[in-house]
């Protein structure tokens, strides 16, 4: 007859398993700049779709492909690198009129929630600060790619993400209606572990 103590290690190697799944933490990703772009496009009296984009982007990203809704995301934006290419504009939308870089010089995304919706698929919801106030937004993600990125030989993933707000939402209401006051934004982001990161959890 087996004794009871032998059943054990077959008791425990399951748990112990369990246990480290969930003790497993998201690896902090680095999102590369150059690889990163923030557009917004709105409607101009019912004529056209002006975009524009910001350049200056910079993010603290943790990111579990194994399970991605214990991943967590804050992104920062500087204002003032808004470029919609007619520098009259940018001046216009950096001034009080708009966006008023000069007092309020970040627009801040802050994750509080990822949903999988799909196998590729995420909805991330959090917290956007612009111009001074705090609104919650749900972006659809889609999980582009994750593996070894073929230049940096880290890993990589990559996402590309859509939402729309309503600029009134945050105090941002000159021309509406006739411009509109929804504005839909897209971002498409590659972002990877450093090589450091990757050493010291090996």
């Amino acid at each position: 007859m087996t004794k009871p103590r032998q059943f054990l290690p077959l008791l425990l190697a399951p748990l112990l398993f369990a246990f480290g799944l969930a003790a497993a933490t998201p690896a902090a990703y680095t999102i590369d700049p150059n690889h990163t772009h923030v557009d917004f496009s709105w409607s101009h009296f019912g004529f056209s779709h002006p975009v524009g984009r910001f350049d200056s982007i910079q993010g603290d990203f943790k990111f579990d492909p194994a399970n991605p809704t214990q991943s967590s995301v804050t992104v920062t934006i500087a204002i003032d690198s808004i470029d919609t290419g007619v520098k009259a504009l940018d001046d216009d939308l950096k001034s009080p009129a708009f966006f008023d870089a000069a007092k309020y010089p970040t627009a801040i995304f802050k994750s509080t929630q990822v949903q999988r919706t799909g196998e590729h698929a995420l909805k991330v919801t959090g917290d956007l600060t612009l111009h001074g106030v705090t609104k919650p937004v749900v972006l659809d993600v889609v999980v582009n790619k994750v593996g070894t990125h073929p230049m940096r030989g880290t890993q990589a993933a990559g996402f590309d993400a859509t939402t729309t707000i309503k600029r009134s939402d945050f105090g941002i209401a000159k021309y509406v209606p006739n411009v509109s006051d929804e504005i839909a934004i897209s971002i498409s982001t590659e972002t990877f572990v450093p090589k450091s990161t990757e050493a010291a959890g090996r």
